[in-house]
């Protein structure tokens, strides 16, 4: 494992611990979209599905069971727990998130590097992984007002992707027989995805203002 690949699976960890310490603390889901919450599950679920039958190290077993656990623990509060789910934006979080589950999953049939039952769900996560903050950040830029919480929790998400792309370019210059061009190719449009969050997330960090995002 490679600095950057640490970095950001750190980063990744940083982004649930703000989420779930917004959540527990507040109690309180308010500017957090429940379908990129679902959409997360789903791609965690869907890419270990080798949780048991490949044992690579037990940092990656922990890892892995950790993402799990944490997106399932964050979609139960969001939709069970009696005062969380009270203040869930659901008027502002209307983004038809099953068409990205639908196009990704057909995409994945097309585009995949093995044509197995367990390649074909990793491409799918992948590919839907790129596509899962766009609830959030409809939702955000409709609220208009982002609380701190909120945009770390968005920040470390769009950083860990970032860093993702740097551990991919130094496997490509150092592993002869590295081939994961879904997952390069998908990291570049979900950073993408991030741009106008990051130019008004600096600004207000710069400005030393409130973040806002335009309708």
């Amino acid at each position: 494992m490679n600095i950057f690949r640490f970095a950001g699976d750190m980063t990744h960890l940083i982004s649930i611990l703000v989420l779930l310490l917004k959540i527990y603390a507040t109690k309180s889901c308010s500017g957090i979209s429940l379908k990129t919450q679902e959409l997360y599950a789903l791609v965690f679920l869907t890419r270990y599905l080798d949780l048991f039958t490949d044992f690579i190290s037990v940092y990656n077993f922990v890892m892995k069971l950790v993402f799990i656990g944490s997106s399932l623990a964050i979609v139960w509060c969001m939709r069970m727990h009696y005062a969380v789910r009270r203040t869930y934006d659901k008027d502002l979080d209307t983004f038809r998130h099953y068409l990205l589950i639908a196009g990704c999953f057909v995409l994945a049939l097309i585009l995949h590097e093995k044509f197995t039952f367990q390649e074909i769900f990793w491409a799918f996560s992948i590919y839907l992984e790129a596509v899962a903050i766009l609830p959030q950040l409809v939702l955000l830029q409709r609220s208009g007002n982002v609380d701190n919480l909120t945009g770390q929790y968005v920040f470390f998400l769009g950083a860990y992707r970032g860093l993702y792309i740097l551990n991919w370019i130094y496997r490509y210059f150092t592993e002869s027989h590295f081939s994961r061009w879904i997952a390069c190719l998908s990291g570049l449009v979900q950073t993408a995805l991030y741009a106008d969050f990051f130019y008004y997330y600096f600004y207000s960090w710069k400005n030393n203002s409130k973040l806002q995002l335009p309708a």
